[in-house]
């Protein structure tokens, strides 16, 4: 049996895929999260072969989920199932050692077989994406910057974003002026839209 850990922040989609998938012969669903931090935490508990996880969740998204079990070392191969069809999220899901990016419109057998086909060592990656990854311009921002434009476009206020972050207000401050720019963005609000349409947060 293939041991399926499943991250998503909507009930009735997190309800809907461990439904499907339990009724394969070959998979087992061990454990459902609602955010990254707890995924994470089951993941360590439950020893999940594959993850299969939203990008888009509280506490911690689905890219910093892949980011932080990569740098573990853990042996779950993580599956990313989103409606983003964003070659910035794709890159980034890439470097951080994703192996499998599906859309959450793809016919439901295609879903069972990525896990195979992932747990069996390969990838799976929709078409679309693969061939809109190549089209994308390059993601400009560093991970702080990422981070600091992300809060702020959650509406955070300077303080809020360098209590979180354990940095200053001028250094938060420092951070959305690079970002702002390398965007060529008029203020802090339409950079985050430009980064989030491009899938860079």
């Amino acid at each position: 049996m293939i041991r399926v850990l499943i991250a998503e922040d909507q009930s009735l989609v997190l309800g809907a895929l461990a439904a499907l998938l339990k009724l394969e012969h070959d998979l087992d669903v061990v454990g459902q999260a609602r955010n990254g931090q707890e995924a994470l935490a089951l993941c360590e508990q439950l020893q999940p072969d594959i993850v299969l996880t939203d990008i888009e969740m509280p506490l911690m998204t689905g890219l910093e989920l892949a980011a932080v079990l990569a740098e573990r070392g853990a042996a779950a191969r993580v599956i990313i199932v989103t409606t983003f069809a964003r070659s910035g999220y794709l890159r980034r899901a890439m470097a951080a050692g994703v192996r499998g990016y599906l859309l959450k419109d793809a016919p439901s057998e295609s879903l069972a077989a990525a896990i195979r086909s992932v747990h069996a060592g390969g990838r799976a990656i929709a078409p679309e994406l693969a061939l809109e990854s190549w089209s994308g311009g390059e993601d400009p921002l560093s991970e702080r910057e990422r981070q600091v434009l992300r809060l702020a476009g959650e509406g955070r206020t300077g303080a809020d974003i360098a209590k979180q972050l354990s940095l200053s207000e001028g250094t938060v401050r420092n951070y959305l002026s690079e970002a702002i720019s390398k965007l060529n963005a008029g203020n802090r609000v339409e950079a985050f839209r430009l980064a989030r349409e491009a899938g860079w947060l």
